[in-house]
């Protein structure tokens, strides 16, 4: 597996090995011993699966809050999309900074976001599934999100995204109070 860092710390792409023929290819898109020993340990005890029908469906920004706060491994099972990490650990020296990485059923990649960072993406094509692992279980009282498009982010989208209404009513970055800390 290839394992590339971003430009925000802990934040890294991961590209599994395929091997394929004919038939299609085979993966091992997560393998915790291999993760281990290249430094990233994360117990996962959740995976998600979600499926947006419509090109420029935005889902996020999110984050779940401690003592719930979630490491995030993502991927694209169908189709494509634009994955987004924002830093939202208050003294970090990337708070409020963000990267992005295009993920796609073709290409692949998969992004490891840690808990302290939003979370969010936009679809790239029709019928896009998204899958990925959480180490930490789904608590509503920890849930949160703030704006898409409060945080400078470049969507490479034109027009207006399909947003649900707790993304459209989400606070905006400036008037976020992030409970996260940076321990650098």
């Amino acid at each position: 597996m290839q394992i590339e860092d971003t430009d925000l710390p802990g934040v890294k792409i991961l590209t599994p090995a395929r091997f394929g023929d004919a038939r299609g290819f085979f993966c091992e898109s997560w393998n915790k011993a291999r993760m281990a020993e290249a430094g990233l340990d994360v117990d996962f005890v959740q995976d998600n699966h979600s499926l947006s029908m419509e090109v420029g469906t935005l889902r996020g920004l999110h984050f779940q809050a401690p003592p719930h706060a979630q490491a995030k491994l993502v991927r694209c099972g169908q189709g494509a999309l634009f994955d987004v990490a924002v830093d939202i650990r208050k003294g970090s020296p990337t708070y409020g900074h963000w990267t992005g990485v295009e993920l796609s059923a073709a290409n692949g990649r998969q992004l490891l976001i840690p808990a302290g960072f939003l979370h969010g993406f936009i679809t790239r094509s029709p019928g896009t599934e998204v899958l990925y692992k959480c180490d930490a279980y789904y608590a509503p009282d920890c849930d949160g999100a703030v704006a898409w498009d409060s945080c400078g982010i470049d969507w490479g989208f034109e027009g207006t995204p399909v947003l649900s209404e707790k993304d459209a009513a989400a606070l905006r970055f400036e008037d976020f109070d992030s409970p996260f800390v940076w321990e650098g």
